[in-house]
């Protein structure tokens, strides 16, 4: 038997920062950050939704370029002090660091038993041809939306843009000037959002509601991000290797998880995994998994220590390495949950 929660009908709506909040300057002509709730008050569309819409508005609105763990664990701290009071959570925030957001939060939120769903938009809402008022309103329908049996329709955190629900930890955006700025190359949508809403069910994850949802704060940020090219040099590697605090890289391989046949390249990748240093594989391509297996230079990194990353996405690898690291200094235990799906974050096997 399960504890679903028991329906509200509020929704908490977290502004976070972002174009969708901004207004232009009429002396430089730049976007300014603006008072969200007046521009909520603009919006008569909201009282045409069956929920009772609170805004909780962050103090100084952020750039999403300055985004960071600390801020994540306030948002974390933030739903988890309202969680019994809300049917679900709506996160306005800027594109560009999104979908890193989202993957974090998806780990931060464990066990989440109802929706938190991250929107923005391309266009600040208050502009003629915003494609955030739409974003907007169907992020809070979704976020309040439940089975007929009282359950919440989508119990995890999912990124909605124009037309598209999307699991969090699988998005990227795709697009810096189109409405449709995010998509999940290696997961279909999970909703889509056209006359009505179409859910796609079988995708959607299904929480323990016998549990509570646990929120988690700590991160460690030890985590560098590097790409295989044609040429790299050695003193390039091992200067990166050579990172102070170094615990977790997420590297950006050819093809199917491949590297350069370098015996220089699978050394120095061999004597960081021996100092515990793990190290992801993350394909450069933008849909399809890692097989290590397939062909040789992915074979040589293998046997170099470095793991698979399947088909995952960097802004995922690098959420959930912090999260694990932050949680604790076993490297066996983080190379074994890195290959595990742990909110359907990679698809094992």
């Amino acid at each position: 038997m399960t504890d679903q929660p028991k329906a509200t009908g509020r929704v908490l709506l977290i502004y976070t920062g972002g174009t969708i909040g901004m207004g232009r300057n009429r002396q430089t002509g730049a976007l300014e950050p603006l008072d969200f709730n007046h521009l909520i008050a603009s919006m008569p569309e909201l009282a045409a939704i069956p929920v009772e819409t609170v805004v909780h508005q962050f103090p100084q609105p952020i750039d999403s370029s300055d985004m960071k763990p600390q801020l994540w664990a306030r948002i974390v701290q933030i739903i988890a002090d309202h969680y019994e009071q809300y049917d679900g959570f709506v996160i306005l925030h800027g594109t560009d660091t999104m979908a890193f957001t989202a993957s974090a939060l998806s780990f931060m939120l464990e066990n989440l038993t109802k929706p938190v769903i991250l929107t923005g938009s391309q266009l600040p809402i208050n502009q003629l041809r915003t494609d955030g008022r739409e974003n907007l309103i169907t992020s809070i329908e979704i976020a309040a939306a439940r089975h007929p049996d009282g359950r919440p329709r989508v119990p995890e955190v999912c990124i909605y843009f124009s037309g598209k629900l999307l699991r969090g930890n699988r998005a990227t955006k795709i697009n810096s000037e189109g409405f449709n700025a995010f998509d999940t190359f290696n997961l279909p949508h999970l909703a889509d959002a056209g006359v009505n809403i179409t859910y796609h069910d079988e995708l959607i994850l299904h929480p323990d509601y016998s549990r509570p949802m646990r929120p988690h704060f700590a991160m460690d940020t030890g985590v560098i991000v590097f790409t295989l090219f044609p040429g790299i040099e050695e003193d390039t590697v091992r200067h990166l290797l050579a990172t102070p605090r170094l615990r977790g890289i997420v590297m950006r391989t050819y093809g199917s998880g491949n590297a350069p046949q370098q015996p220089w390249l699978m050394e120095a990748l061999s004597e960081a995994t021996a100092q515990g240093i793990t190290i992801i594989n993350i394909t450069q391509c933008a849909a399809g998994p890692v097989a290590m297996a397939r062909y040789s230079g992915g074979y040589l990194l293998q046997n170099a220590g470095v793991i698979s990353g399947y088909d995952g996405t960097v802004e995922c690898a690098v959420a959930k390495l912090m999260h694990l690291m932050g949680h604790t200094t076993d490297t066996a235990l983080i190379r074994a949950q890195m290959s595990r799906a742990l909110c359907g974050e990679i698809t094992v096997g």
